[in-house]
């Protein structure tokens, strides 16, 4: 090593700025080995290697957070399985609730049909026993004969025999009670007997009675060219005049009246036949006969 000389040290310190000196000795070569030996953790056989407390905490929250991370996966899992289960049982409660109130549902359908059909039916019942309390009101007034004659001819085969044409009106009352319905009247057959031969049919008559009101009927009642073949005893052509001819004949009459108290739901029906007693007097055709007290009704 140069020493310095104090003109050296003259002229640094009169160059260098004016600091506080400091001075750095190196250790000994004997001191550094011995710092080197006994910083090694191999120098020395007695002394074991022992791990900073930062490294021991470090291993300790790493095992943690990988048994916490462990253990929730797994009970993310058992949640999972238990969501899975809730979710199921929720979807079967949910499907019986459905079930339940459909089954609901149809219980009170069925019931509202019952009772409508029910009480239609009670409310039916009713009109059509209150529609039966007001029958029809039939009187046959009177019949007249207007035309009689029997006379020599041929049937349609050939065979010769009496033949009878008669000409006939009647004269029908008819009254409907029903003071909330009108109805639908049909009068046939309308017919003239002898015991049991059939002498004159009238026509069909049809027509509609409004309620509480009431009309009169006049139809014919004729025969034309009826052969007899002596079923009439008192009527022959052999006979000469027919004033002196008095035959007893039985007219009856069958009237059919349809309500319409429901429109076409609630129909009550009223049948009924009427059979009168009158006698063909040759001497008073053309004259009326009374037939107010000469009739019965059969039903």
């Amino acid at each position: 090593m140069h020493t310095k000389s104090d003109s050296d040290l003259t002229s640094l310190e009169a160059t260098s700025p004016k600091h506080p000196l400091y001075y750095v000795q190196s250790p000994s070569a004997h001191e550094a080995e011995k710092m080197s030996f006994g910083s090694s953790p191999f120098g020395s056989p007695g002394h074991h290697y022992h791990s900073s407390p930062i490294h021991h905490s470090r291993e300790s929250s790493t095992s943690r957070f990988s048994a916490s991370l462990k253990n929730t996966a797994r009970n993310n899992g058992y949640w999972k399985r238990l969501q899975r289960v809730g979710d199921s049982v929720e979807e079967e409660v949910d499907e019986e609730d459905v079930r339940q109130k459909k089954a609901i549902k149809r219980f009170y359908v069925v019931c509202f049909v019952l009772s409508f059909v029910v009480l239609f039916s009670v409310f039916s019942l009713v009109l059509w026993a209150a529609s039966t309390s007001y029958p029809p009101e039939i009187y046959v007034k009177r019949l007249v004969f207007e035309r009689f004659n029997v006379q020599s001819g041929m049937d349609i085969s050939g065979v010769p025999t009496d033949m009878l044409s008669i000409n006939s009106t009647v004269k029908i009352f008819y009254r409907n009670t029903g003071t909330f319905f009108g109805v639908d009247v049909k009068i046939a057959p309308i017919q003239l007997w002898y015991y049991q031969r059939n002498l004159a049919h009238g026509l069909k008559v049809k027509f509609h009675q409004r309620r509480k009101t009431q009309r009169t009927i006049i139809t014919s009642v004729s025969a034309y060219q009826l052969p007899l073949y002596g079923a009439v005893p008192g009527l022959s052509s052999r006979n000469g005049g027919h004033d002196n001819i008095s035959l007893p004949l039985n007219l009856t009459i069958g009237v059919r009246s349809r309500a319409y108290v429901l429109g076409k739901l609630v129909k009550p029906k009223f049948y009924r036949t009427i059979r009168c007693q009158v006698t063909l007097h040759g001497s008073k055709l053309g004259k009326p006969v009374n037939l107010a007290n000469a009739c019965v009704h059969l039903n």
